[in-house]
């Protein structure tokens, strides 16, 4: 009885992780919008901000992993999180200096804490408790970072798309105190998400004995080779999936404001759009989540994922298809159908690919680097043709995810292996 109270404080501490990145993440939605008004920027380049954060988990994945492996994952996540205070406080001198580039390093310091975070939490979320219900507490933690990602999205289309600061027809913001004034609200956001993580640091500092205790299977393995996974044909394959339903999921957000806009669509304000995206888009991610993980103690979670990436496939198809309020709700319900698709993809992958969790975590958080082809291609579709047009992008993705979680039904779970 102690050790389950023991190991709940320990899992909820975890999740506490969950909701900040997720938190955190979902700001770019509304700094896209903002940041292409006060610069200018076409789709293409505004969805630059999205890339910054896939280029950070090409290049710092495998060395998060390296990491961990060496100093465990509550120190890696401690050292993540410092990181990620650092890259939220750059953004305040770059947006002084009035420069997209100098937003974008910041951000990209941010990304890389990001990513070392995820790498280390992931598996940490998954083996704190009995292995066969790994499942149910990884997409249980990720319906925190649904919640995370919802409050998220309010937090910053307040601070940053608020009506007084930025006005539908979307145009160049031409007068110097406006521009200012846009330039402080993005300030202002990454200030106190910066004083968040450093509350969440001395948090995790003082649960981290607890925390290794509740996860002791996972110790630092200096000898574990970070390339392991490389030859595993189910982590590769799991890779490929997490990559194209991460690009797919943050492609639909990102133009998701810009989408509703239109007038053949909703037709609405930038800030009424933003929340729709936070109540609909992700507030159904963060209720699938949870109808999700008490889901997967009743089904198999690869005919459950099987599901989800076929209505997901619809939905996307019915946008492609249609216009107005038909495809404006197609679009916002894909959220729902998100909601179970990263985590129980990776929980698939690390049953079955049979190496190290913290170098298959590692691969598997690389991958998501790849989902970048997927906002720049929905970022010239949307240039070239529509944003209607642009859910081709995310269908092809979703129906990808269809053939690996059929292959997940036919294929028996391996013992994990550290």
């Amino acid at each position: 009885m102690i050790a389950r109270r023991a190991n709940g404080i320990a899992f909820a501490s975890v999740t506490t992780l969950f909701f900040a990145w997720g938190f955190i993440s979902s700001n770019n939605d509304p700094l896209i919008v903002s940041l292409r008004t006060i610069f200018s920027l076409s789709y293409t380049e505004a969805l630059a901000t999205q890339l910054i954060f896939f280029l950070g988990y090409g290049l710092m994945s495998l060395p998060a992993a390296w990491i961990g492996n060496r100093i465990g994952p509550v120190r890696t996540i401690l050292l993540a999180l410092g990181v990620m205070a650092l890259g939220c406080l750059l953004v305040l001198p770059s947006a002084a200096f009035d420069a997209y580039p100098l937003i974008l390093m910041a951000l990209f310091v941010l990304a890389l804490g990001i990513t070392t975070l995820q790498v280390a939490a992931n598996p940490l979320a998954a083996a704190i408790g009995p292995p066969e219900s790994s499942h149910f507490r990884l997409t249980f933690a990720q319906g925190f970072n649904a919640l995370g990602v919802v409050i998220g999205v309010h937090y910053g289309s307040r601070i940053m798309l608020d009506d007084t600061i930025l006005a539908r027809p979307l145009g160049p913001i031409t007068n110097p105190v406006e521009r200012v004034q846009a330039l402080r609200a993005v300030s202002d956001a990454f200030f106190l998400i910066a004083l968040m993580l450093m509350a969440l640091f001395l948090f995790i500092w003082i649960q981290r004995r607890r925390i290794d205790a509740a996860a002791s299977d996972m110790v630092a393995l200096p000898q574990a080779s970070v390339l392991a996974a490389i030859g595993s044909r189910w982590a590769i394959f799991g890779a490929i999936a997490i990559g194209l339903y991460v690009g797919a999921e943050v492609s639909i957000g990102s133009i998701m404001i810009n989408f509703l806009s239109q007038d053949d669509i909703l037709g609405l304000r930038y800030a009424e759009a933003g929340r729709y995206l936070a109540n609909v888009y992700w507030g159904g991610a963060l209720v699938g989540r949870f109808v999700g993980s008490s889901l997967l103690v009743r089904m198999q979670a690869a005919t459950l994922l099987l599901f989800a990436a076929l209505i997901a496939a619809a939905l996307c198809c019915t946008v492609w298809l249609s216009d107005g309020p038909m495809a404006g709700y197609a679009a916002l319900a894909v959220g729902l159908f998100n909601s179970i698709m990263f985590p129980t993809i990776f929980t698939l992958t690390l049953e079955r690919s049979g190496v190290s969790q913290s170098s298959t975590s590692g691969l598997l958080c690389l991958a998501i680097a790849g989902g970048a082809a997927l906002p720049l291609l929905v970022g010239i579709l949307a240039d070239e043709l529509s944003l209607g047009w642009a859910f081709i992008v995310p269908l092809a993705a979703y129906l990808a995810i269809v053939v690996f979680a059929a292959s997940a039904r036919r294929s028996p779970p391996k013992v994990w292996t550290q």
